[in-house]
């Protein structure tokens, strides 16, 4: 599970903006950029090319 502390830092990092845990919570979701960054071996993979599309 990722720390509390580490996602109230956490941003997007291609807009900057908030992200939140998803309801699985095996990723981060930016609503604005719509992208989901996965979390592997508690530790959020915040790479831009290796997000997923928010799925509607």
């Amino acid at each position: 599970m990722i720390n509390e502390d580490l996602l109230d830092i956490l941003v997007c990092p291609q807009c900057k903006g908030t992200i939140q845990l998803n309801s699985t919570a095996d990723g981060l979701v930016c609503m604005h950029c719509r992208l989901v960054y996965e979390i592997r071996d508690d530790i959020p993979v915040m790479i831009i090319e290796e997000a997923k599309k928010l799925e509607d």
